[in-house]
């Protein structure tokens, strides 16, 4: 009976194989340069003993850990969801390894930094638009790839961003509302200091200025969540009506949600008092009472550029070209306008 493959030595694989133990490692080592009729034959003993290559180990030789390091501060965003997901499976079908860090509001930047450093990661993905751009410049001195998903740095910045173009959505929530003949509006954004809260705000006003409207009133959230949205919808309320707005954009979906039952509480239909437009297109907002009209966020070529830029930083790291991806947005439209 054969042993269980991690009983398996590397040196059992090369007494069958007939090769020295340098010739089995540099056959499991990426880029190592070995022939192919030694490769064949330590491939055929390894198959033989059920011999696995122990990543672990074999990292001392080649410092590379092949972990990519998946940074982000808003896990109870159902949006997150699919964002990990596809980071996941895109990572492992390219022989990667992913490393989740939940660097919540609270989290020292040095610890995080340290447990990255202890992990060796060989890259790191940030998929936020709250975390800092101290922080992020914090991760570039441990001297390994780095990309910013989901928030757009400046074209002068050194740091890799992938992003949904945010100023084009919030220009596309403004068209959508103006068709509808809305001019009395209040923006319930996320984090008054989040990228695409800053860049959303952005394009919604410069459509309305565009067309000689003011936008009424602006507020902010402290999260991306429904109950951060809710509270700050009830908020307004307690020192607004309805009647002083005819509509809300929402800088995010769970926001609108949250903002919706709170006036539906107070006695207000939707969309027959007040519409609603969110952003982000999450699958929860398509359920139920709510069916969000919102603007989509294309949260898969996002994900997959934000792969390509680390990898392709990887397999050429002596061509360092700091990239700015920006995708386009679209409206959905469905109940809530």
């Amino acid at each position: 009976m054969l042993k269980h493959q991690n009983n398996i030595t590397l040196k059992e694989v090369a007494k069958l194989a007939g090769v020295s133990p340098s010739a089995v490692s540099r056959t499991f080592t990426e880029g190592a340069s070995v022939s192919s009729k030694t490769r064949k034959r330590v491939q055929d003993a390894a198959r033989e003993l059920n011999y696995l290559p122990n990543f672990l180990a074999s990292s001392l030789i080649t410092k590379r850990t092949k972990l990519i390091a998946l940074i982000s501060d808003n896990y109870s965003n159902p949006i997150f969801l699919e964002v990990f997901d596809l980071f996941t499976k895109t990572l492992q079908e390219r022989g990667f390894r992913p490393l989740l860090y939940n660097y919540s509001h609270n989290a020292d930047i040095d610890d995080t930094i340290s447990m990255l450093r202890q992990y060796n990661v060989d890259a790191v993905i940030v998929a936020s638009s709250v975390i800092t751009e101290t922080f992020v410049k914090r991760l570039q001195q441990m001297d390994c790839p780095i990309v910013h998903a989901f928030s757009h740095h400046d074209n002068d910045s050194d740091v890799n961003s992938v992003s949904a173009d945010n100023v084009q959505g919030g220009r596309l929530a403004a068209k959508a509302l103006l068709a509808k003949k809305y001019r009395d509006i209040l923006f319930l954004g996320g984090p008054e200091h989040a990228s695409s809260t800053i860049s959303r705000l952005k394009g919604f006003t410069e459509i309305l200025q565009a067309n000689n409207v003011s936008l009424k009133y602006t507020a902010f959230c402290q999260h991306y969540s429904y109950d951060s949205g809710k509270t700050s919808m009830q908020e307004f309320l307690q020192t607004h009506s309805v009647n002083d707005i005819d509509a809300v954009f929402c800088g995010d979906d769970l926001i609108c949600m949250g903002a919706i039952d709170a006036v539906t509480q107070h006695g207000y239909n939707v969309p027959d008092d007040i519409g609603f437009i969110g952003f982000n297109d999450i699958n929860i907002g398509q359920w139920g009472k709510f069916k969000l009209t919102t603007i989509h966020q294309p949260i898969r070529e996002i994900t997959l550029n934000a792969v390509d830029i680390i990898l392709s930083s990887l397999e050429q790291p002596t061509q360092p070209i700091t990239q700015t991806r920006l995708f386009p947005c679209r409206l959905i439209t469905r109940d809530t306008l």
